[in-house]
C-alpha cells in the first residue's frame, strides 16, 4: 500500500512537473511571437515612412527576417527558410543594390509622389471597409469566431514539405498553375521590354560584320580641296 501511495504521489509529481514546463514553453512562444510582430509592423512602417531609401531597404529586410520568426514559431520551418533565402537573399538584396548603384534622385520622385495621394487615400479606404466587414462579421456571428479560435488539431507526422506539396498539387493545383503562368508572363514581358529596338541607337550585326568582303570593308572617297567630309 504505501509503495502504491509513493508511485502515484511520484507520478503525480512528474505530471505537475511535466505540466509546468509546459506551460512555460507556452509562455515563452507567446512572449518571442509579441516580440517578433512588433519588430515586423515597426519595421513596414520604416519602410514606408524612412528618408533614405537604402535605410527602407535594411528595414524590409528586417521585416523578413522576423516574419520568418514567427514562421518558425507556427511550425512552418520551410516556408521560413525559403522566406530567407528568397526575399532576403535574392530580392532585398537586389533592391540594395539597385538603390546604391543607380543615381535616383529620390526627392524629385516624392513631388511627383503626391498626384497620386488621392489614389493611395481611396485604396486605404477601401482596404479600412474590408476590415470593419471582417470585425463586424465577428460581432454579428460569433460562430465564426468561434471557428477560427478553435484550437488546432494534432498534426500527424507528416513533414512541413509534403504537407505543403499535398496541398499545391491536390487541392491548389489550379492555383499553382494560374501563379507560374503570371510568372512566365512576367518574364517574358521583361524580355521583351529589354529587346525593343530604339530609334538612333547603334548596333552590331556580327554576321554582316563576319561576312563582309575586302571591297566593302574599305571606302575611298577623293574631297576637293578645302573642303569638309
Amino acid at each position: 500500500m504505501d509503495a502504491e501511495r509513493g508511485l502515484g504521489y511520484e507520478t503525480t509529481r512528474a505530471d505537475h512537473h511535466s505540466g509546468h514546463g509546459a506551460g512555460k514553453a507556452m509562455i515563452l512562444q507567446t512572449i518571442f511571437f509579441y516580440i517578433f510582430a512588433a519588430v515586423t509592423v515597426a519595421s513596414a512602417f520604416m519602410v514606408i515612412s524612412s528618408r533614405n531609401p537604402v535605410h527602407s531597404v535594411l528595414f524590409l529586410i528586417l521585416a523578413f527576417f522576423n516574419s520568418a520568426g514567427l514562421f518558425l514559431l507556427l511550425g512552418a520551418e520551410f516556408l521560413a527558410m525559403i522566406l530567407v533565402v528568397v526575399y532576403v537573399g535574392a530580392v532585398a538584396v537586389l533592391f540594395l543594390f539597385v538603390v546604391m548603384m543607380l543615381d535616383v534622385d529620390f526627392a524629385e520622385l516624392r513631388q511627383g509622389a503626391l498626384q497620386y495621394l488621392p489614389v493611395g487615400g481611396l485604396i486605404g479606404l477601401v482596404l479600412l471597409i474590408e476590415l470593419l466587414l471582417v470585425l463586424g462579421s465577428w460581432v454579428i456571428a460569433p460562430d465564426v469566431s468561434a471557428q477560427a479560435t478553435a484550437p488546432i488539431p494534432p498534426i500527424s507526422e507528416t513533414t512541413n514539405i509534403a504537407a505543403i506539396g499535398d496541398l499545391l498539387y491536390t487541392r491548389f493545383v489550379y492555383f499553382f498553375q494560374a501563379a507560374g503562368l503570371i510568372l512566365l508572363v512576367a518574364m517574358i514581358g521583361a524580355i521583351v521590354l529589354t529587346l525593343r529596338h530604339k530609334e538612333g541607337v547603334k548596333r552590331q550585326d556580327i554576321s554582316q560584320q563576319v561576312a563582309r568582303t575586302r571591297e566593302q570593308a574599305v571606302e575611298i572617297k577623293k574631297v576637293p580641296s578645302r573642303t569638309g567630309i
